[in-house]
């Protein structure tokens, strides 16, 4: 006969593995929460500066009196255009792992981590994966190995369209600073500050002498492993067998995101003359406000638009009205489609509703 002892003993050892982890749950769900509300009260802080001082009334007036509408509904359906076109790309890279996904769930899953970025950035990625996992019966790793491509892809196209911006448009960005002497003193100012120019030669040299242990810290670890990444996602692309629709899909998804945005500049008055080289340099400074750790964009994306506009003369005022309209339409279309995603998935995949496959 066991003693009671134990008996209280052998309790203790069964359920403190079940408390350890219902302590880990909790704590990821309170990290994820504060990650939302750190994310988002920069983007909302971001959002203030830029509006604060703006006349509301003169914005109402403008956005009920003085913007074709039509133009930001067929920007919409270019932008949903290039969702479908990065859905088939997605296809085409995970065919190579033995398995053709279904369309439908593919673009669903792919909805459904736009949705997710705007909780959490960055979660999309993931977010994306777990649910074609779920119901195509493929590996999550395998998944997120194209994931990793796919963004390897769309940052060398995008540093490609930058470079295109700063060389073609290089004489209007003098041309600015010229018309802007408190800027180009600023920068001015800055690039030759004894201070930056003395802390970057004692970071190198601290570098340099602290080579091996630097080695050894997180930074370091995580700059290799995005480096292995971007490695192991262009050597993946060499396994995908039609090559030349994922290079078609490569291109045409930043051509409609491109057309997305410059169809809108026909909206308003104030920037429908504006060329396609202007439109390309305001996609391309807003993308890069896509890239800041703040959900949808939200503020970054804003005041990046309105500084890209402002080298083609458009009034701050008026930037900033064209931002809410581009970026609010772009930000409604994909919470109504991913949440219609999140809501759809369940009933068309009821036959094969089953637990993701093994990693």
């Amino acid at each position: 006969m066991s003693h009671p002892e134990s008996n209280k003993n052998l309790g203790i050892i069964i359920l403190k593995p079940v408390c350890t982890q219902k302590n880990y749950r909790l704590k990821k769900i309170v990290l994820n929460v504060l990650k939302f509300l750190a994310f988002f009260a920069v983007g909302a802080f971001i959002f203030w500066l830029i509006y604060k001082d703006q006349d509301i009334e003169r914005i109402k007036s403008v956005l009920k009196n003085d913007v074709n509408y039509v133009w930001v509904i067929v920007s919409l359906f270019i932008g949903l255009l290039s969702h479908i076109s990065r859905t088939l790309r997605w296809g085409l890279m995970i065919e190579p792992i033995g398995h053709k996904p279904r369309f439908v769930n593919t673009f669903l899953a792919v909805m459904v981590g736009y949705l997710m970025n705007m909780a959490i950035p960055r979660m999309g990625e993931i977010s994306r994966c777990g649910v074609l996992s779920r119901y195509e019966k493929l590996s999550f790793t395998k998944l997120i190995g194209t994931v990793v491509a796919e963004r390897a892809v769309d940052m060398v196209s995008l540093l490609v369209l930058l470079a295109i911006v700063i060389f073609s448009q290089f004489g209007e960005m003098l041309s600015f600073l010229h018309n802007n002497p408190g800027i180009e003193e600023k920068l001015g100012s800055i690039i030759t500050s004894p201070y930056l120019i003395g802390g970057l030669v004692v970071l190198i040299v601290l570098m340099y002498i602290f080579r091996k242990a630097f080695k050894h810290t997180v930074v370091f670890t995580k700059l290799v492993e995005i480096i292995n990444n971007f490695k192991e996602g262009f050597i993946s692309i060499g396994s995908i067998k039609r090559k030349g629709w994922f290079f078609f899909h490569s291109f045409f998804i930043w051509a409609m995101y491109y057309l997305m945005l410059y169809v809108v500049f026909f909206a308003f008055d104030f920037t429908s003359d504006l060329n396609p080289i202007a439109g390309l340099t305001t996609f391309v400074l807003a993308s890069f406000g896509m890239v800041a750790p703040v959900q949808g964009g939200i503020g970054a994306w804003h005041f990046m638009a309105k500084e890209a506009l402002s080298l083609y003369g458009i009034a701050n005022e008026n930037g900033i009205i064209f931002a809410f309209v581009a970026h609010s339409s772009m930000t409604l279309m994909i919470i109504i489609i991913g949440i219609i995603s999140l809501l759809v998935l369940p009933f068309i995949n009821r036959r094969n509703d089953v637990e993701p496959a093994g990693a």
